[in-house]
């Protein structure tokens, strides 16, 4: 009896031996490690944000966890119709499904008399439609949408609130869409004042930001519309502002689309994959910064 016990004894001593480095720290196993918290950003760019669905899905596949979403404009989109569910899956059926025509309410006389060719009404209803909580603080994943204050210039955080109103706000591309009236302000696309909102992330806790850009390609020889115009100025204004925010970011994504044009839906695919593909190629480095956080949190200890 003694010598099975001398036995478990010494087993245990060789065991925490093991598990202990020579300067005295514990070398756990990455999955006993304490987590940070994960915030997904998803930048602005219109039809290429289905890149952004392909992005969510890898993350799913290797169970990296998300804790908070922050959208710019079509960011804000996919972004709250994920932290409504948390389902990559049926986020990809929507994306399918949807047309220019669900969301677009064009007409003529909006360009004329009204500030956008698209009232947005459209849009806010598709939030409604597949987001059926009304409020931003009943959604499943905490989660922000970034506009910006027309008349004063500014970035906006909206938190609270109304769901399909805060999206419609962040997605109002000048000149297309009509600026709208909100919690007391007018608001325009968010990808005027911040098109990759990472600092966003920061001031609202997150430990790791994993930001995904999906800017266009600033060269463009096909303007031909006065549409093109407007889409060309967006395009360039939130390049230059991108290079500076996205900084903020542990991990940057960059679905290679810069080519797709901000109204072209005949590419969904292509943007799924390009997010797919993106986000498997930076995943070793995902992992090793949250195992690296966890460890340093529990050296703090």
């Amino acid at each position: 009896m003694k010598h099975r016990l001398m036995i478990l004894f010494l087993g245990s001593v060789l065991l925490l031996a093991s598990c202990t480095t020579m300067n005295g720290s514990v070398n756990l196993p990455a999955g006993s490690l304490p987590k940070p918290k994960v915030a997904l950003v998803l930048g602005g760019g219109a039809a290429r944000g289905f890149a952004h669905i392909g992005v969510i899905r890898a993350l799913e596949q290797e169970k990296i966890p998300v804790d908070l979403v922050v959208g710019t404009s079509v960011g804000s989109l996919i972004g709250a119709i994920y932290a409504h569910d948390r389902n990559s899956f049926e986020l990809e059926w929507t994306a399918f499904a949807l047309e220019k025509d669900d969301i677009f309410d064009y007409g003529l006389l909006n360009a004329f008399t009204g500030m956008g060719a698209a009232k947005g009404e459209k849009l806010e209803s598709f939030v409604k439609s597949k987001v059926p909580v009304a409020n931003i603080e009943e959604l499943k994943v905490p989660f922000a949408a970034v506009a910006t204050d027309l008349n004063r210039g500014t970035r906006v955080i909206l938190d609270t609130g109304s769901v399909g109103r805060a999206v419609r706000a962040s997605s109002a591309l000048p000149g297309v869409f009509q600026p709208v009236e909100h919690q007391g302000r007018l608001l325009v696309d968010g990808g005027v004042s911040d098109n990759v909102p990472a600092s966003v992330a920061r001031e609202k806790g997150a430990d790791i930001v994993i930001a995904v850009d999906i800017g266009k390609q600033v060269s463009n020889f096909n303007i031909v519309d006065i549409i093109d115009v407007m889409l060309q100025s967006i395009t360039v204004m939130s390049s230059e502002n991108a290079k500076f925010r996205k900084q903020e970011a542990d991990i940057l994504i960059a679905p290679n689309i810069g080519d797709v044009g901000m109204l072209d839906f005949t590419q969904k695919k292509r943007c799924m994959q390009a997010g797919v593909d993106a986000t498997q190629k930076m995943m070793p480095e995902i992992k090793a910064k949250i195992e690296a956080w966890g460890r340093n949190k529990l050296a703090r200890k």
